[in-house]
């Protein structure tokens, strides 16, 4: 009997492929996962090529057998494979990394709860002509596989509240009676639990979700489910955009200018790019939305490369809100005496607030007045925060802790102490101020619980503020993200300086997008809403352009200076960042691997660094970077590949090298 053998792939930096020998039971395919020996150890590959030869050259004696097949089914196929190396090319990773991102990690079935099966049902709802017209386009039938690429791409544009949800529904339905699947991102697993309510209320059974926070068998029951086609409209955050459907129709991005569809880890992919490849290759269309595009997006529509659908006006009886500017320069506390006269008088009116601060703990840093001494993490250059409910002083990237100090550790000084404040602070402050009121927290700290465990689950309490049990909804981003609560008056932004002035290009864009998001939470269904924006910079141009919702205006003042100053979307960058727990060997590898760069860098690209990291050390490991720049990202890719290739050459084992196509991060 002839032997077989098989090509694996592995979640490992090196982009090449092993030979393996059959296994015993005849289980292995191209699709499966296997596992096999693999230097010392067994690790688990992907099979992606079978032969009836070995490769030229190898001594059979010395191929060595897989030891068993881990799954039943087909996982992938040639399609997910080639997307795989595409990824590996583009976002300079192994093919190995690449496919392990797109496929669940889980080694068993579970038999899913799918609930009753609904019907696709079309709401009766009216919609209005601005909708009917985006859903049109969107649906063009005139639009085929001979289209060019910016006829299949939509952007529905339209102020918080105006409709978005239900033209997304309704292309997707338009796609499902056509035969053909969707796929529908959201940016966070908040926001993903409310969209499958709705889409579930719509499709039923018809409808998967995936996301990290199911169990690992959860999810692999899930995608064997939408691969044999039982789920032809998948619901999920940034990986759903690898979801294994069928005829792939429409691809909806939701909340679009959401950093989080950018992957932090290896292959640091976005989704964006993922669903623009995969819309290409597939004949589907795009359809993204935002009442705050990405300052690319908005660059796109500009330039016609992406077609605008407005909505102008919201829908459920509501206006958009009155937005006071208000300054913090001689508040006591955290909240302003405006601020607390509206939340008293939203509450009389039997309405609800939401308060928004993008930063948990009860205060920020730990400062001596006197010598200037400052509490930060021994693991990472940040300071630690303060979480007064455990009494420890915590850092947000390590999770390093230690109970705080009750002087000055350097000069003595008994005035030391925190500045700043987070929510917990915020949380003591308004229940101080409003004993009464029913009060809720949902920040990183509260969202992790469960049911049944002390206090309710996020979900649980974004249930019980929609039904109007809670008077008061206090969080960090979480509220201020697509959620849509019919009684919120009043929303209050208590420090909106947070993140506004970081050294990274995308600072204001975040601050504006974040504060204009957050705003729209109020006055959906009733037309006089507040939105209150505390504040130490009343002229700053971020602030006034958010305050007066002028998406418009921002964009061109930013896009201007972006152009000024050779950023995005008016260059592309690639970001080397080095990383060891040993400073000397840092800046060994960042000079080395800064000379590679010099001698290949092409005439009309920039390199900016060698650098220390604007956040240097974290998690004891030292950080330097440099970032390549140019007009267009063909020359600098090219570059960048060779130069890993010479580095990886002399690379110390003890330093690591992390690769950033198209960072959105700079810290």
């Amino acid at each position: 009997m002839a032997c077989k053998f098989f090509d694996l792939i592995f979640d490992i930096p090196a982009d090449q492929s092993f030979t393996y020998l059959a296994d015993d039971k005849g289980d292995a395919a191209v699709g499966k996962r296997a596992m096999v020996p693999f230097g010392r150890r067994d690790c688990l590959g992907f099979i992606i090529g079978e032969s009836e030869n070995p490769p030229e050259g190898m001594n059979i004696e010395n191929v060595k057998k897989i030891r068993r097949v881990v799954d039943a089914q087909l996982l992938f196929d040639t399609k997910d494979i080639e997307l795989a190396k595409w990824m590996a090319g583009y976002y300079l990773c192994s093919t190995g990394q690449a496919l392990c991102a797109m496929i669940p990690s889980g080694r068993k079935m579970i038999v899913p709860s799918l609930g009753d099966t609904v019907e696709d049902n079309e709401t009766s709802l009216s919609i209005s002509d601005e909708q009917a017209a985006a859903l049109s386009a969107i649906t063009n039938t005139e639009i085929d596989e001979n289209s060019s690429a910016d006829q299949k791409m939509f952007y529905l544009y339209g102020i918080t509240g105006s409709g978005k949800t239900e033209v997304f529904l309704r292309a997707a339905h338009f796609m499902l009676k056509a035969g053909k699947s969707v796929i529908y991102l959201v940016p966070e697993i908040s926001l993903t639990h409310q969209t499958k309510q709705v889409i579930n209320n719509r499709f039923g059974s018809l409808a998967a979700t995936l996301h990290s926070g199911m169990s690992p068998s959860e999810r692999l029951s899930e995608w064997v489910r939408i691969k044999r086609g039982e789920a032809p409209i998948v619901i999920g955050p940034r990986s759903a955009v690898f979801a294994p459907v069928q005829n792939l129709g429409l691809i909806i991005i939701d909340e679009e200018h959401d950093g989080s569809y950018k992957s932090g880890n290896t292959p640091r992919y976005h989704a964006r790019q993922i669903a623009i490849k995969r819309c290409g290759t597939e004949n589907a269309r795009l359809v993204m939305g935002s009442a705050t595009p990405s300052a690319e997006a908005w660059n796109f529509m500009q330039e016609g490369k992406i077609k605008r659908l407005d909505l102008s006006r919201r829908l459920s009886g509501g206006g958009m809100p009155e937005i006071k500017a208000v300054s913090l320069a001689k508040t006591e506390g955290c909240l302003s005496k405006e601020l607390k006269e509206e939340i008293k008088l939203t509450h009389q009116m039997g309405r609800q607030t939401i308060l928004f601060m993008n930063r948990r703990g009860f205060a920020h840093f730990y400062h001596c007045p006197q010598c200037g001494w400052e509490l930060v993490c021994k693991r990472c250059s940040v300071s630690l925060t303060w979480h007064k409910s455990r009494n420890k002083c915590i850092c947000h990237y390590c999770g390093y802790s230690q109970a705080p100090p009750s002087v000055c550790p350097e000069c003595g000084c008994v005035e030391a102490g925190y500045r700043g404040f987070g929510t917990e602070m915020i949380e003591e402050e308004v229940r101080r101020s409003f004993p009464d009121l029913h009060l809720k927290r949902i920040d990183a700290d509260t969202a992790l619980k469960k049911s049944g465990s002390s206090g309710a689950s996020l979900e649980e309490t974004l249930t019980l503020f929609k039904n109007g049990v809670i008077d008061i909804l206090l969080g960090t981003q979480m509220v201020a993200k697509g959620l849509n609560f019919p009684g919120v008056r009043l929303v209050g932004v208590v420090f909106a300086d947070t993140g506004l002035h970081l050294p990274d290009f995308r600072a204001s864009e975040r601050t504006f997008s974040l504060i204009v998001q957050v705003a729209g939470r109020a006055g959906r269904f009733f037309p006089d809403s507040k939105v209150i924006v505390q504040t130490l910079r009343m002229e700053d141009p971020v602030i006034r352009h958010s305050c007066a919702l002028d998406v418009s205006g921002f964009f061109n003042a930013e896009l201007k200076q972006r152009k000024a100053l050779g950023f995005p979307p008016f260059s592309r960058l690639i970001r080397f960042v080095i990383r060891s727990k040993d400073l000397k060997r840092a800046d060994i590898a960042i000079k080395r691997l800064a000379e590679i760069s010099e001698k290949l860098l092409p005439k009309d690209a920039d390199m900016l660094g060698p650098a220390e990291c604007p956040i240097g050390m974290i998690n004891n490991n030292y950080r330097r970077q440099i970032i390549f720049r140019n007009s267009s990202l063909g020359s600098i890719h090219a570059m960048a590949r060779e130069v890993i290739a010479r580095y990886e050459k002399g690379k110390d084992s003890r330093t690591y090298l992390e690769i950033d196509v198209d960072p959105v991060s700079m810290l």
